[in-house]
């Protein structure tokens, strides 16, 4: 009887004692769920004129690009052109009557040849710019980082085209590529070689609007480039020399490791940029001779603006397609960078 009693009192002493234990358990639990809000509001009343002046910016953002995004994404799920929109005919208002169609202009899109051609020419079109002009970036700006005379001179020159605006820049070039009456052709007559169709050509087009958009580009390739040189320490080259490392090595061990980080940037941002370079195609050729150098962001424009009737929901259909291959593009390039170890 003792016994059963002594161990009745210690099981409900355990069972005292366990109970505060889970009640504290529960307790931290819960204090965590609030020290969570907690520390929300605390950074908040801290930080709260950071808040104040980014909340500005946040809602330009939001109105400029939210706003026609989500727009443009609505478009793309009905049958919007220029007949059925709203629109005032002088006095008279005309409401919408446009309907949702679902995903049926992303099936169609999808499954045209057209945009199979659009694709792997835009593709080949962002890789040739942009291998080109880092290319031609890295050269230059390992030249400008040595100590020579005129060297600020030669930056000048070499950063003009990035401070001259894009339309004149590729009307200029327009008129250098002139087949009757451009420069270009004009030296080649004089050396005897026939003039060359610099625009009316697809293969010379494609050529003349890859370097014009390189020429354009290789300026701000140079000038990040030069900004990453001069970044890596000059000890690590002199020590480099005196190991007996010849130019190539402390090229290949030094710089290209110390201009990992840039390049990473400048290379993602240049695909974007080539991606959607939209005034070079359209100025220079309009997408040319027939659809030879057309890419994707001029065909979007071409249906929302050119074709008739103008088809505002297949050009929305393109844009949004735009920019999911840009989404998906910069989502595994990240995954690569850190994969590599490279932070971003």
């Amino acid at each position: 009887m003792a016994a059963h009693t002594s161990q009745s009192v210690a099981k409900a002493a355990g069972d005292e004692a366990g109970t505060p234990g889970v009640a504290r358990g529960r307790s931290r639990r819960t204090d965590s769920g609030n020290g969570n809000t907690g520390g929300l509001r605390r950074a908040l009343a801290t930080h709260w004129y950071a808040w104040a002046m980014v909340a500005p910016v946040v809602l330009v953002l939001g109105v400029i690009i939210g706003w026609p995004l989500v727009r443009g994404v609505y478009l793309s799920l009905t049958n919007a052109n220029e007949r059925n929109v709203a629109r005032d005919i002088g006095a008279r208002h005309i409401d919408a009557t446009y309907e949702f169609v679902g995903l049926d202009n992303y099936a169609a899109v999808l499954s045209d040849p057209v945009f199979v051609q659009r694709l792997v020419w835009t593709v080949v079109w962002t890789v040739a710019c942009v291998s080109i002009t880092f290319t031609l970036g890295l050269i230059l700006a390992n030249m400008l980082n040595r100590e020579f005379r005129g060297r600020a001179a030669y930056r000048m020159a070499l950063i003009l085209p990035w401070a001259v605006p894009g339309f004149v820049s590729v009307f200029a070039w327009r008129f250098l590529f002139n087949r009757d009456n451009g420069i270009l052709n004009k030296i080649l007559d004089g050396g005897g070689i026939a003039a060359i169709p610099w625009l009316d050509d697809p293969t010379w087009a494609k050529f003349s609007v890859v370097a014009v958009n390189v020429w354009l580009g290789v300026p701000f390739m140079m000038v990040a480039l030069l900004g990453g040189l001069q970044s890596i320490p000059g000890e690590l080259y002199e020590a480099a020399e005196m190991d007996g490392a010849g130019p190539w090595q402390r090229f290949r061990h030094i710089t290209l490791p110390g201009l990992r980080a840039v390049s990473m940037t400048v290379i993602l941002l240049s695909t974007i940029w080539t991606f959607n370079m939209f005034p070079v195609i359209f100025l220079l050729t309009r997408g040319g001779p027939g659809d030879s150098t057309e890419i994707l962001v001029t065909q979007a424009f071409r249906e929302a603006f050119i074709t008739s009737p103008r088809d505002f929901a297949v050009s929305a259909t393109w844009g949004v397609l735009i920019l999911a291959l840009l989404m998906i593009f910069a989502l595994v390039y990240r995954r690569s960078l850190r994969k590599q170890g490279e932070v971003w």
